[in-house]
């Protein structure tokens, strides 16, 4: 598997995320969320540390949003964790779940459109999607910025896509943000998205 730029920071670290095949993860496509789902505005994600609640900006993200929403109902993100915690810059999850004390990547369907050009910017408290250098390659894996990124606003780098904010729980993603981590910024102690479930 060939390693994937999920985000750029300021060093331009690569972030730990490994993308399948562009043919297997053709197969895996996930179906459309439904109508209903797809007017839905809020996420809530169960983890380990508590609740975030997401609202959701389908006004402005359309694309985005609508793919997040269709994660959410197949249950593709209940049991993933947070992969890449930076305190000073982001919290990022959606891709991997823990086996035998192993980062395991969960299979995505195809990139979508990147929408950064819809006037949100990433400032602390929204949530965006992780995609690699390919402006239009996001699929699962978002983050969660905990300060002010403006480097990572169009159009530096093509934009990063801002889809909504986290309107209950910032406190546990400051929590999430001070977790000690090892290499690749990846926690210690696995930091769980134990469910997400449409509002």
């Amino acid at each position: 598997m060939k390693r994937r730029l999920a985000l750029i920071s300021l060093l331009f670290l690569p972030l730990l995320a490994c993308s399948k095949p562009a043919k297997e993860a053709a197969k895996s496509t996930p179906a459309p969320a439904s109508a209903a789902s797809t007017a839905a505005k809020k996420v809530r994600l169960k983890t380990s540390k508590g609740d975030i609640v997401l609202l959701l900006n389908s006004e402005k993200a359309p694309i985005t949003v609508a793919n997040f929403l269709t994660y959410v109902t197949n249950k593709h993100y209940d049991g993933t964790v947070f992969h890449r915690v930076i305190d000073g810059f982001m919290i990022q999850g959606g891709g991997f779940k823990i086996k035998d004390s192993s980062l395991v990547e969960q299979e995505t369907g195809k990139g979508i459109i990147n929408e950064s050009t819809n006037g949100l910017k990433n400032d602390r408290g929204t949530i965006a999607m992780a995609r690699t250098s390919d402006p239009n390659s996001a699929t699962a894996q978002f983050f969660i910025n905990v300060v002010s990124n403006d480097m990572l606003n169009y159009p530096s780098n093509g934009g990063y896509a801002v889809f909504g904010n986290v309107v209950e729980g910032m406190d546990v993603v400051d929590q999430i943000k001070g977790v000690q981590t090892r290499g690749s910024d990846v926690p210690v102690e696995p930091i769980t998205i134990q469910s997400a479930s449409v509002e």
